[in-house]
Parts: structure tokens; C-alpha cells; sequence
């Protein structure tokens, strides 16, 4: 076996007496792609740094290669001190390879990047390319990548998957983007609460792996004293009880998703048969024809569409080409030059805010979801002890009058999403959510989002997310074509022209049916067994739930193993197999189900 580019040996490293992990090991290959993964707060940026010879540890040793180049990308570049973008690019460059200089120059080319520009008021979007212009440049050995796809439209992202799956260098990535970790990567790295476990498989394979390992310890720690159950529950809190719920919830989606189908063409046009169906307070917005135009050239040409309660609908497009316009004019901040929009009564409109320009030096989460005084928040018309809100939001007990200062930059999101939605509203307006959220916080807002009652508008560029949320999907292009398609970005890239063709190289890893077994697929006819299955399957999946609800609540008894250790057991192992049982009913429904949408996508 060839010696590793970059190591790490019997490395430990913690802040203010916390050990963040303790004697890790890790090794990167040439060709080897490694997804970096942990929930938020574990040190995966730190372990990133360590990596990059950007900080010492508290002991062990970091050791590479001679002549071996590393090449970082920190999750927030600073562009300081160069006058152009190129400078940028290329700076760290030895000064006599013109090749690597030009090497600069041709990748901000490749990212829509003029070098010549001024660093001074560059755009989130436009510093992450030239970041990525940055350590891309002079042929690194070794590439670190802390959240490369921060603020980057679909376009770039794609180029980006292309550039990294096809290069011999070693990689290490964190990311929040599944479907970008699903495609580039060939082995993951969990950081799991000081230690780092290794899988010789790519990210696709991580929800699967994780839950094994989680389910294990579970098992074990039951039997342990109540702190480390505790620690355990913690854990199963951010990851495994989370999936497993949401499993339930994008079988609702694909519920959401028919019925959105039938009052939508695929062209976007709007089918106007229910409008004297009488249905008071269920619309939300009808836009007929509407258009927008700058300086004489058109953003949004002629869009149409008739959104109803309890849509969520995703918009897409590169950067520039009008989503956030076209966003503002369906909820009514900017009028359409042509067209008419008409929005429904009595709409109570909140707008998330991912900027973080809410939260204030010296404020606590107490005082900003208690603006005024007391402990308890009222979440729409019901109140919430205050504590136990914020553990909705996976915050710890002692965290309710930490200073946001002290917060990482996903509990920081954390906390602007339950203030959010703290708020009384029945329309949700979110533009580009995912930006800086960690993985967790992604779960998080996607299983609140299941559970809104209202309608969502949506724009981002994370195809995962938009899968696993929207129900019909607006695609906005540079051209000004505005088109909705029921489903998601993944039925988006089936039902867009040239869709079948652009499919196989863009859809999301795990996405194509005929990686997955369980699923049927290739387009042909229900059977009348899968048809009997397909209505007998929620009524299945619902008692299976029930049965582990009551699993669940026999267990949490803290005096059941005493008592009776073999039933215990007995009881934890039946809790494992129902819960597997509830898995498959729910993967065989959806996979159903996505055949017969197939045979009648409208």
C-alpha cells in the first residue's frame, strides 16, 4: 500500500478543557475522496485546520509527504489584501510557474469569474469562486474544502462535482449538500463525539452505515448507567429519530406532490376548472402572464401559475437570471411590468432571514425569543416554556442565556429559524435557506418544514433539499423562460426538455431507481398485487407506528431493566425489527408510488 500524501497521528486537541477528540488517526490517499462529516459542533472545521497546518495540536503529529502541496479552502475566505481577483487566485504560487498563473486565470474563466475585477465588494457567490480558483490553481497533491458550495448557483456546483470527481489529488469535504457529497466522494469520515470512524464507501452509503452504529450503541447504553444513556439519546436526537420520522414525511410529500400535479401543467400554464369550486381562503397567489424587465431586457417573460394552500414550491436558476425577482413579484414587493397577480386574503407572511443581521452583540436566545421578559414563547396561539422550545431546536438546557456570540454558526441559524417560525403565519418566504447551514440544521428545517400547516416559496440551490421539501419546482432561466413542473429538481431534470439525456449525468446520487431494488421502476404497468399493496400500505405503515410508539414508551420506564432485564431485551429487539419493518413499508410505498406517477405524471 502507498504511504498516505497526509496524515494525522495520535492526534488530540480541545478548547477551554474540552477535549473536541482525543488520539485520532487519519490517513488521506491519492484518489481518495473523503466526505468529512459530524454534527454541528463536533470539529470538523478544526480537524479541517489541523489538516492545513493552520493550527497546532494540544499532541500528536501531522505528517506529509516531501514536496506534497496542500491546497485549503476555508468556509469563510478572506480576500483582503489583493487588489484584483487574480492576484488572489494566484497568490501562494511560486513565482516562476506561469503555467499555474494561467492555470488561475482559466479557472476563474471556467467559473464565470473576471480576474481583473477588484476584491473590494464581491458577493458571497463571487468570493467562493475565486476561493475555489484559488486552491484549485498550481495542481494541488492534497485538496481541503470546507463547504465549497456555499452560496454557488446549480451551474457552478455541477462544474465543481465534474473538476473533483475527476481529479488524482487526495480529498477531504465537509458539506451540507448531500447530493454533492453523494457524487464526488469515495469514503467517509464520521467525527462522532471525539472519535473519528471510517467507511470505505462514499456519502450515499452514510445515512444506512450510521444508523447501524447508532442502533448498536443504543442497544448497548441501555444497559449503562443513565449519563451515558443520556449521551446517547443526544446523539439519536440528531440523526437517527429524525430519519426515521422523516421516512413518514416524504411519503406525505409524494402525496402533496400528486395533487399539486393535477393543478399544474407541466408547462407551467395555469388550469383555471377549479376557480368556481368555492373553495374560500385556498388560494394563495394566481399570477396570469406576468413579466418583469431591467434595462430593456426581459428577467421573467410571461409566467403563469396558481398557487393553493399548502404548496411548496421551489424556485431554481443560476445566479442572475431572476429568482429572487421573480420571488418578490408572487408575493407582492414588486410589481409586474405586464400580467396581473392576485394574492389571497387574510395572509400573514413571514420572511426567514439567513443573513444573521438579527442577531445582536451582548443578546442571549432568552432575550430574543423572550423580547419581552418572562419564559414562555408563543408558538403561533399556544405557549412553550421557553427551554423546552430550543430543545426543539437541538439547543442544550445551559444554552437559553449563552451570548449568541458564543454560538456556532449552525445553532446560530438554529435560532433565527425558531424565532422564525415562532411567529404566527400562513405563508413562509425563504430565499436560499441552506446557505451556511450545517447537515443538521438542514434536517431540522426540513422536518419542520413537513409539518408546516401553511404554504412555502422557496429558492435554493440544494438539490437534495428541494427533493426532499417542494412539491412542484419553478425553473427560471438566463433566457427569461420561466416553466413549473410538479415534483422536485430531480422530476424537474426528467420532464425538462431534454430531460431524459440531461437525467443520467445531473440526477442526485441515490435518485435513479435502478440503484435501489426495493423500487420498481423501468416504466412499466402497476400489477394488481402492487396496486393492492399501494392502498394497503398506509394503513400498514400507520399500525406499525403505533406499535412502536408503545415500544418506545415501555422502554423509556427507568425501572423496566431493572426488573426485568430478559424483557428489556426482548422488548429492544422487538423495537429494532418493527422499526425496520416501518423502513420498508414506507421504502416499498414510495417506490409505488413513483411508478405510478411515472405512468401519470399529471
Amino acid at each position: 500500500m502507498a504511504a498516505p500524501l497526509l496524515s494525522l497521528k495520535d492526534v488530540s486537541l480541545g478548547f477551554g478543557g474540552n477535549p473536541l477528540f482525543d488520539k485520532v488517526d487519519l490517513a488521506i490517499g491519492r484518489g481518495e475522496r473523503i466526505a468529512l462529516v459530524g454534527r454541528n459542533g463536533s470539529g470538523k472545521s478544526t480537524l479541517l485546520k489541523l489538516l492545513a497546518d493552520q493550527i497546532e495540536p494540544d499532541s500528536g503529529k501531522r505528517l506529509t509527504q516531501q514536496g506534497v502541496r496542500v491546497a485549503y479552502l476555508p468556509q469563510e475566505p478572506d480576500l483582503s489584501g489583493f487588489d484584483t481577483v487574480l492576484d488572489y487566485a494566484a497568490s501562494g504560487l511560486p513565482e516562476d510557474e506561469e503555467h499555474s498563473i494561467h492555470m488561475a486565470d482559466a479557472l476563474l474563466h471556467s467559473l464565470s469569474m473576471d480576474g481583473a475585477r477588484s476584491t473590494v465588494g464581491l458577493s458571497g457567490g463571487e468570493t467562493r469562486r475565486a476561493a475555489l480558483a484559488h486552491a484549485l490553481s498550481g495542481d494541488p497533491d492534497v485538496l481541503l474544502l470546507d463547504e465549497p458550495t456555499n452560496h454557488l448557483d446549480l451551474p457552478a456546483i455541477e462544474w465543481l462535482e465534474e473538476r473533483l470527481a475527476g481529479g488524482r489529488f487526495g480529498l477531504v469535504v465537509i458539506s451540507h449538500d448531500r447530493a454533492f457529497l453523494g457524487r464526488v466522494t469515495n469514503c467517509t469520515l464520521w467525527l462522532d463525539r471525539g472519535r473519528l470512524l471510517r467507511s470505505d464507501k462514499g456519502f450515499a452509503h452514510f445515512e444506512a452505515w450510521s444508523e447501524e452504529i447508532l442502533e448498536r450503541e443504543a442497544t448497548e447504553s441501555a444497559k449503562l448507567d443513565k449519563l451515558i444513556a443520556q449521551e446517547t439519546t443526544w446523539s439519536h436526537q440528531g440523526i437517527t429519530a429524525r430519519r426515521k420520522r422523516n421516512q413518514g414525511r416524504l411519503r406525505r410529500l409524494y402525496e402533496l406532490r400528486t395533487t399539486r400535479a393535477g393543478q399544474a401543467a407541466r408547462t407551467g400554464n395555469v388550469r383555471m376548472e377549479a376557480a368556481g369550486s368555492g373553495a374560500a381562503g385556498k388560494r394563495v397567489i394566481e399570477a396570469s402572464e406576468i413579466t418583469k424587465a431591467y434595462d430593456g431586457k426581459e428577467i421573467i417573460s410571461g409566467f403563469s401559475t396558481r398557487i393553493m394552500r399548502g404548496d411548496r414550491v421551489g424556485i431554481i436558476g443560476p445566479n442572475g437570471a431572476g429568482k429572487t425577482t421573480l420571488l418578490r413579484m408572487l408575493i407582492g414587493d414588486l410589481p409586474p411590468d405586464n400580467g396581473e397577480l392576485r394574492l389571497g386574503t387574510n395572509i400573514e407572511r413571514v420572511y426567514l432571514d439567513q443573513t444573521r443581521e438579527a442577531l445582536k452583540p451582548g443578546e442571549t436566545p432568552w432575550s430574543m425569543l423572550c423580547p419581552g421578559g418572562g419564559d414562555q414563547v408563543m408558538v403561533g396561539d399556544r405557549p412553550r416554556h421557553i427551554v423546552a422550545y430550543m430543545r426543539d431546536f437541538l439547543f442544550a438546557d445551559n444554552q437559553a442565556r449563552s451570548p449568541v456570540e458564543s454560538l456556532s454558526g449552525g445553532e446560530r441559524n438554529r435560532l433565527l429559524l425558531a424565532r422564525a417560525l415562532a411567529r404566527p403565519s400562513n405563508l413562509l418566504v425563504l430565499d436560499e435557506p441552506t446557505n451556511d447551514l450545517d447537515m443538521e440544521t438542514l434536517d431540522l428545517l426540513q422536518e419542520l418544514l413537513a409539518d408546516y400547516e401553511g404554504t412555502i416559496l422557496l429558492v435554493s440551490h440544494d438539490r437534495d433539499f428541494l427533493d426532499r421539501v417542494v412539491t412542484s419546482t419553478i425553473a427560471v432561466e438566463v433566457d427569461g423562460s420561466t416553466m413549473e413542473y410538479p415534483g422536485g429538481y430531480t422530476d424537474y431534470l426528467r420532464q425538462r426538455p431534454g430531460g431524459d439525456k440531461a437525467k443520467t449525468a445531473s440526477r442526485p446520487a441515490g435518485a435513479n431507481r435502478k440503484e435501489n431494488p426495493k423500487q420498481p421502476g423501468g416504466g412499466r404497468k402497476l400489477s394488481y398485487n402492487q396496486v393492492r399493496a399501494l392502498e394497503q400500505l398506509p394503513g400498514k405503515i400507520d399500525a406499525l407506528d403505533s406499535e412502536i410508539v408503545n415500544l418506545e414508551a415501555r422502554l423509556a420506564d427507568p425501572a423496566f431493566y431493572a426488573r426485568d432485564p430478559a424483557g428489556f431485551d426482548n422488548t429492544a429487539a422487538e423495537l429494532t425489527k418493527t422499526q425496520k419493518d416501518k423502513a420498508a413499508a414506507e421504502e416499498e410505498w414510495l417506490g409505488l408510488e413513483l411508478l405510478r406517477e411515472e405512468q401519470d405524471p399529471n
